[in-house]
């Protein structure tokens, strides 16, 4: 398995992500490879510093950067020499199994559906993140930001994205399904989400337990958690202010822990025709790490047939 990271990718790289591949080595199989895409001489180097073996890893000379200021689509069409650009060429020849990075998350997702596409039958492919049970374990929130604006489809299919996903990654078997909504009732909420709620209630590939309120989002009530992209991301943000504000006020729990986004690494692109990670802006070497094993569990569970399977 060859897993693919973005050297140049985040505010504390390269080296945070450095670091934090080092670290993931020490816990891959001797079968696995990371791929660094950045400056292959300055990769080397750093690594070296570090302790680590530079001959443990693969290089790709990718010495141009896409900030997180620049428009998306514009980087990844003019800078081909860029690591988020390199890295999809690599990935959609075929080169490396998967691909992650804490860099821009637009240019990821433009990466996504320009060079490597969406799965047939997939209308737009969505973010996933998750989000921390108060008893025990986790759900997954999908879209987080994407999609700001939906269509019903499109949120019956996030769904299926979304259990595919528990069930074959998280390994939660038969995940339940519910729908983010201002109330329980069937008949509650807007047009899209009166809409999604008649499609979901009719997809047999799903568990769809119906409406889900906001209060719902961190108890047993669902595994997945569907809603448009500007609804999830709102979500997405609140959530981790929680971890800040118990930080800041010295307050020390294990359910408020698991908001940390170190402790998963990244968020997955789900729909797209190969595994992509999507890590924090801010990420450390433990969040790098993290997402590197991600990357590793995703490529493993043959999610992205699964998906494919569904969707013919």
């Amino acid at each position: 398995m060859k897993i693919g990271l973005d050297a140049l990718g985040g505010d504390h790289a390269p080296e945070s992500t450095i670091v934090g591949a080092l670290k993931a080595l020490a816990e891959l199989s001797l079968e696995d490879r990371i791929v660094l895409f950045g400056d292959e001489e300055d990769c080397k180097r750093r690594i070296q510093e570090a302790g680590g073996d530079s001959s443990k890893f693969d290089f790709c000379h990718a010495p141009e950067n896409i900030s997180m200021h620049e428009h998306p689509t514009k980087a990844v069409v003019q800078k081909p020499n860029s690591s988020i650009s390199k890295g999809f060429s690599y990935l959609q020849e075929g080169k490396i199994d998967s691909f992650a990075s804490a860099g821009n998350t637009g240019a990821m997702l433009v990466g996504s559906m320009f060079t490597i596409k969406t799965i047939p039958g997939v209308l737009r492919p969505a973010i996933a993140t998750v989000v921390p049970k108060l008893k025990n374990g986790s759900g997954l929130l999908l879209d987080v930001g994407a999609n700001a604006d939906c269509k019903p489809e499109m949120l019956n299919q996030f769904a299926v994205l979304g259990s595919l996903y528990c069930q074959h990654v998280a390994g939660i078997d038969n995940p339940k399904v519910g729908l983010i909504n201002i109330g329980e009732e069937e008949e509650k909420g807007n047009h899209l989400t009166i809409a999604s709620y008649a499609l979901m209630k009719e997809n047999e590939k799903i568990n769809f337990i119906g409406n889900a309120e906001g209060r719902e989002l961190f108890t047993e009530y669902a595994d997945v958690y569907i809603c448009d992209g500007y609804t999830g991301n709102v979500i997405l943000k609140l959530a981790e202010s929680f971890y800040v504000a118990t930080l800041k006020k010295g307050f020390k729990d294990d359910f408020f822990d698991r908001f940390n986004y170190e402790r998963y690494g990244g968020t997955p692109i789900l729909g797209v025709n190969a595994p992509v990670i999507v890590g924090h802006g801010i990420s450390s070497p433990k969040a790098i790490k993290n997402m590197l094993l991600l990357s590793r569990d995703m490529v493993k569970s043959n999610y992205v047939d699964k998906i494919r399977s569904a969707f013919n």
